[in-house]
């Protein structure tokens, strides 16, 4: 008897429609990124992309609109453009082989540079709007860090789910991968970089991280970052950060601050104290959720105690 096939979640075919196209968001959609999509319109003529009908402006709302309405997939996305438009885009007539193979040729770096110049408008919106209070932990956070940003890196492959010329290929072919920082408190990117082999690993991103994060800094990573070297240059640089850590690990235990049912609190030394995987000092942060303990290391010990503790 043959073994089932085993089903890819991500990969799962949607049979329900596309959500009803909100005008609301979509005025202010239109607004937001028609100067910015204008502004990129030269970079897509000196690509070589043909301005027909495929241009960059449909291109960008055939993108958000598969992404925010949750299209199942091209085929529809196609019906809905001849239809009823979408977003800035009126009724348009368009192959579903046409839209797939332009997907497939689209150049990932117009998308980037259109979300790179957006920043500065997301920015001024959000410092303009009614001053709304921070949550208490973000604010007792703030007291002790001058900004607190979220790294992370992903596979893109939400389109790949939407295009049936793409269903044998392997995951990760189509969108590459991507690394972005992400501020807490605004809730926008600060940092966005993209590679264009899917297969990349997130420590392709260390580079960019430690030449755009400075002092006094909290950084969020996954354990996509779980590089004794790198932890040790953001140490270094005055960077403080947390961190899953492996279930694995070789830790020494150094001194205990809290030993509870749900939480223990650990300063550690982490790693063998070889180049490759230089020792570093940690708290070790865990915490009971049913009968699961979670590991998090964080590298904020100056800030609660003296210095001399530390080496």
């Amino acid at each position: 008897m043959s073994k089932s096939k085993r089903l890819n979640r991500d990969h799962a075919k949607k049979t329900h429609r596309p959500m009803v196209e909100d005008r609301v968001i979509a005025e202010r959609l239109t607004a937001l990124l028609t100067p910015t999509i204008k502004s990129q319109s030269r970079h897509f003529q000196k690509l070589g992309l043909r301005e027909r009908i495929l241009t960059l402006p449909l291109m960008v709302a055939a993108v958000l609109t598969l992404l925010w309405r949750d299209v199942p997939g091209v085929s529809e996305l196609a019906r809905l453009l001849q239809t009823e438009g979408f977003l800035w885009c009126s009724p348009t007539k368009v192959s579903q082989q046409a839209l797939s193979q332009r997907f497939l040729t689209f150049p990932a770096i117009l998308l980037e540079k259109i979300c790179i110049e957006l920043l500065p408008s997301l920015k001024a919106k959000w410092l303009a709007r009614q001053n709304r209070p921070l949550p208490e932990s973000v604010q007792f956070t703030l007291s002790k860090f001058e900004r607190i940003w979220i790294a992370d890196g992903s596979t893109l492959e939400a389109l790949f789910r939407k295009l049936k010329s793409l269903e044998e290929m392997k995951t990760g072919k189509l969108g590459g991968k991507i690394g972005v920082v992400i501020d807490l408190v605004t809730r926008l990117p600060v940092a966005i970089w993209f590679k264009e082999n899917p297969c990349a690993s997130d420590t392709g991103f260390e580079d960019n991280l430690l030449e755009l994060v400075s002092a006094q800094t909290l950084l969020v990573i996954d354990r996509g970052f779980y590089h004794f070297q790198f932890w040790q240059k953001l140490i270094e640089g005055g960077v403080h950060f947390i961190t899953r850590i492996k279930i694995n690990a070789a830790i020494e235990y150094q001194q205990v601050f809290t030993d509870g049912y749900a939480l223990r609190d650990r300063l550690v030394r982490i790693g063998s104290g070889t180049k490759k995987t230089p020792a570093v000092t940690l708290r070790l942060i865990e915490i009971r959720k049913s009968k699961v303990w979670h590991s998090y290391g964080a590298f904020w010990v100056r800030i609660f105690l003296p210095k001399s503790r530390l080496t």
